[in-house]
C-alpha cells in the first residue's frame, strides 16, 4: 500500500512559520477488504509534543481509514524539524512512499528515514530517540516502523534561493537610494542657508512649512530676497498704480524706499474724550436731516449697521446708498469713543480697494453716525458663510479663482497702506466688504468687537483683542507694525480658502502666544492648493524681518491667480 506523506513546519529567526501537515493514507484492495490489520497513527508521545494532548490519533485503524482524520488540518510549529508516525501491519503487507507540498517555495520538500517502498513492519516498537531523527531516505525503518520527515536542515530549493537574493538585493538598492537623497537634501540645504545670508532681508519661510516648499513657488526675487520692486512692476498690479500714489501724496521717500520703516503704534483710544473724538471729524460733519434709516443689515449688544440712504447737498433729487454705523442710546461714551476714533483709521486715503468713511452726523442730544460707501453684498466674512452653507446651488457660488482674486484685491489695498505708513492693526474678512462684481474693499474695525464677539478676547488687561488673527510681538509686546499687518493678512487668505472658518478655532486665546512661539500654525485647508499655502506660512514667520512685504504678496497671488486662469 501507499504510505503516508506529510510536510512539516519551519521557522526564521524572525517569525515563526507554520506549515500544515496533511497525511494522505491510502489503501490496497487487501486493506479495504479486510484481514492484514494495518494501523497508521500518531502516538500520544508524537501527539503531546505537536499539539500538547494525550491523545493517539489514527490515520487507519485495524485496516478502517479514518476520512475525518484525514482532511483534519494539523499546525506544526516552527521550530518542528521532523515528524514520527507510528505504523505495523498483522500479516506481510506492501507499501510505497511518496510526498507532496503544495508550495514548494514555501517549504522543501520532506525526506523520510525509510525507503520508498518495502514492507510494513509487523511489530510496534518504541519511538526512537530525537538526536537520531534525521536520517536519509534508503535506509530501511521496518524494524521500529517509524517514519521522520526533516524539511529544515536540507537546502533550499533554487525559487525559495532567488527571492531571498531577490528581497536582499531591494532592501541593498532602497537603503541605498536612501542615502543619496539624504546626501542631496543636506547639501540643498546648505545651499539655502548660504543664499538666505547673503540676502539683504532673509528668507520668507513659515515655520510650518518646510523651506523648500516656500521657495518652489515664490520667486527668486520676492520675497526670499527681498527686491525692492519697482516703478514698471507696479503698473502691472491690479489696484497699484504709481500715478495714482502721485495724485494721493505718498512721499518720496517711501518712493524710494518701497516700503515704510518699521512703526510700532500703542492702543491709545481711552485716553481720547468725546469731544475730541467729534473733533477730529468736524470737517465730515453733515445734518442728521439728509440721512435715512432702511435695514438692519448687522446688529451686536451695543452697536448697529443700517443700509441707508444719503440725499446730494446739492440735489435732492440725487441719493445713494450709504452704509450707517452707529451705538444703541445705552452705549457708554467709551464705546461712542471707539466708533468714532477707529472709523478715522483710513480716513483721506483713496484707493479702489480700501472703504474710508465719508461723513458723519454727530449732533448734540443724538447718537453718533457714521457713513461709508455702499457695497450690495455687504461683509465679506458673512458673504463667505453663506456661500459655504449652501455651495451646492447657491447663485454666488465663488470658485477658487474667485477667492485668489480677493486676496489680490485686499494685498493691493494693505500694500498701498505700508506705502502710506498706516498700519491696519485688525486686518480680517469682518472687516472687509464686498459688491456683486466681487470688488472687495478694506473697512476700518469699529463695531468690530461689537458685531463680531467671538473673534475678540480680553486676555486680562481689560482690552478685546483680534486675539487668532494677531502676530507673535503683537500678542506678547502690543508691537504693531506692516509685518504684524502681513501676519493678519494670512490668517485673512486662510479664512478665504476655508470660506470663514475661525482660525485657532481649537486653542485657548490665553495660549496663543505659547502656542505660536512653539512654532505651531493653522492646518492646511482642504482643497487649498500646497501653493498658495506656502503663501499663508511665509506670512507667519515668527521673525517679522522674514515675512514677505505686501507688495511682494501682491505679485506673488497674481502670477498664482494667471496659473490658475490657464487651467480653466
Amino acid at each position: 500500500m501507499a504510505g503516508p506523506a506529510a510536510a512539516a513546519g519551519w521557522g526564521t529567526s524572525l517569525r515563526f512559520w507554520r506549515a500544515l501537515v496533511v497525511l494522505w493514507g491510502c489503501c490496497s484492495d487487501s486493506v479495504c477488504r479486510g484481514g492484514p490489520g494495518v494501523n497508521v497513527y500518531l502516538s500520544v508521545e508524537e501527539t503531546r509534543r505537536l499539539i500538547g494532548l494525550d491523545a493517539e490519533l489514527y490515520y487507519v485503524r485495524n485496516d478502517v481509514v479514518s476520512y475525518y482524520a484525514l482532511p483534519f488540518k494539523l499546525l506544526v510549529p516552527g521550530e518542528t524539524n521532523s515528524l514520527h508516525f507510528t505504523w505495523h501491519a498483522k500479516s506481510k503487507v506492501e507499501y510505497k512512499l511518496g510526498f507532496q507540498v503544495d508550495n514548494p517555495a514555501v517549504m522543501d520538500m520532506p525526506q523520510a528515514n525509510i525507503s520508498a517502498q518495502g514492507e510494513i513492519p509487523r511489530k510496534e516498537s518504541e519511538p526512537e530517540p530525537e538526536e537520531k531523527s534525521p536520517i536519509y531516505p534508503g535506509k530501511n525503518s521496518s524494524k521500529d516502523g517509524r517514519t521522520a520527515f526533516d524539511a529544515v536542515h536540507t537546502a533550499p530549493t533554487t525559487s525559495t534561493r532567488v527571492f531571498y537574493i531577490s528581497v536582499g538585493v531591494c532592501c541593498a538598492v532602497i537603503f541605498l537610494v536612501a542615502i543619496i537623497l539624504a546626501v542631496l537634501h543636506l547639501h540643498s540645504m546648505k545651499r539655502v542657508e548660504l543664499s538666505d545670508s547673503m540676502s539683504e532681508s532673509g528668507s520668507s519661510q513659515g515655520l510650518s512649512q518646510p523651506s523648500t516648499q516656500t521657495t518652489q513657488y515664490l520667486r527668486a526675487d520676492t520675497p526670499n530676497n527681498a527686491t525692492p520692486v519697482t516703478r514698471s512692476d507696479l503698473k502691472e498690479l491690479p489696484g497699484c498704480n504709481p500715478e495714482e500714489e502721485r495724485q494721493n501724496g505718498v512721499t518720496q521717500a517711501s518712493k524710494k524706499s518701497g516700503y515704510p520703516t518699521l512703526r510700532i503704534e500703542k492702543n491709545d483710544l481711552k485716553s481720547v474724550t468725546l469731544a475730541e473724538a467729534k473733533a477730529r471729524v468736524k470737517d465730515i460733519a453733515i445734518s442728521r436731516e439728509r440721512v435715512t434709516f432702511k435695514d438692519v443689515l448687522q446688529e451686536g449688544t451695543f452697536g448697529r449697521i443700517f443700509h441707508g440712504v444719503l440725499v446730494d447737498e446739492k440735489d435732492p433729487n440725487k441719493e445713494k446708498n450709504v452704509f450707517i454705523k452707529t451705538v444703541k442710546d445705552h452705549a457708554s461714551e467709551v464705546q461712542v469713543v471707539m466708533m468714532l476714533t477707529e472709523s478715522c483709521k483710513l480716513r483721506g486715503l483713496h484707493h479702489r480697494n480700501l472703504l474710508p468713511i465719508n461723513h458723519v452726523c454727530i449732533e448734540d442730544g443724538e447718537r453718533p453716525i457714521v457713513l461709508l460707501p455702499y457695497l450690495n453684498w455687504g461683509n465679506l466674512k458673512l458673504f463667505l458663510r453663506q456661500c459655504k452653507l449652501a455651495e451646492a446651488n447657491n447663485p454666488q457660488a465663488i470658485s477658487q479663482q474667485d477667492l485668489v482674486h480677493m486676496a489680490i484685491q485686499i494685498a493691493c489695498g494693505m500694500s498701498y497702506l505700508a506705502r502710506r505708513e498706516v498700519i491696519h492693526k485688525d486686518l480680517a474678512t469682518r472687516n472687509c466688504v464686498i459688491d456683486d462684481s466681487l470688488q472687495v474693499k478694506i473697512t476700518d474695525n469699529a463695531l468690530s468687537r461689537d458685531l463680531f464677539p467671538m473673534d475678540y478676547h480680553c486676555l486680562g488687561d481689560n482690552e478685546n483683542r483680534p486675539v487668532r488673527w494677531m502676530a507673535l510681538e503683537s500678542l506678547v509686546n502690543n508691537e504693531f507694525s506692516s509685518a504684524s499687518d502681513v501676519w493678519a493678512f494670512g490668517v485673512t487668505l486662510w479664512e478665504l480658502m476655508t470660506l470663514g472658518q475661525t482660525p485657532y478655532v481649537d486653542i485657548d486665546p490665553f495660549e496663543m502666544a505659547a502656542y505660536l512661539k512653539d512654532g505651531y500654525r493653522i492646518a492646511q485647508p482642504i482643497n487649498c492648493p500646497d501653493e498658495l499655502f506656502a503663501v499663508m506660512a511665509c506670512c507667519w514667520a515668527l521673525d517679522r524681518d522674514e515675512r514677505p512685504k505686501f507688495q511682494q504678496l501682491v505679485q506673488c497671488l497674481t502670477e498664482f491667480h494667471a496659473a490658475l486662469g490657464a487651467y480653466v
